[in-house]
């Protein structure tokens, strides 16, 4: 694959996915965020996809690496924001700006959840959902976004 260009993928994670393995792990799992960040860029790599991964408890700072990755550029975007999924109508408009398929992610099945979980503000700007998969739900995130990248450059 010699002068081939690396894709990049973007890994964001919101408020509170510091705590896995920690917080709930019957509803979340027992793995960490690094070892699932590690799952990820195994996942990804095996696509031919280099992964970044960014994570904050701080809406206004994941809204500025949006922005970044806005100026910068990506080939496609993770994004699991945890409880902004549902209300953060900041992180909706920063991940409007994203030119590159976007996959939105949870480890839990939100639908089944309390109601409040069960609206996403930025479901309607995700190439991919995938909820409730565990871990696993990343790598079929990760497949999807790849066969998206593939078909894009052949069109």
């Amino acid at each position: 694959m010699a002068g081939e260009t690396v894709k990049t993928l973007w890994l964001l994670h919101g408020v509170n996915l510091d705590m896995l393995g920690r917080r709930e792990p019957a509803q979340y799992g027992v793995l960490t965020l690094p070892e699932l960040e590690a799952y990820v860029v195994e996942c990804a790599a095996a696509r031919g996809l280099a992964t970044r991964c960014h994570q904050t408890n701080h809406e206004g700072e994941l809204v500025e690496k949006i922005h970044e990755i806005v100026r910068e550029g990506a080939d496609a975007v993770i994004v699991n924001p945890g409880a902004w999924t549902h209300y953060s109508y900041a992180l909706r408009d920063a991940l409007e700006m994203v030119a590159a398929p976007i996959a939105e992610v949870h480890l839990s099945a939100i639908e089944d959840r309390e109601e409040w979980r069960r609206h996403s503000v930025i479901a309607d700007l995700a190439a991919v959902r995938v909820s409730g998969k565990g871990p696993e739900g990343y790598a079929e995130a990760v497949a999807a976004l790849a066969d998206i990248i593939q078909r894009e450059e052949h069109e």
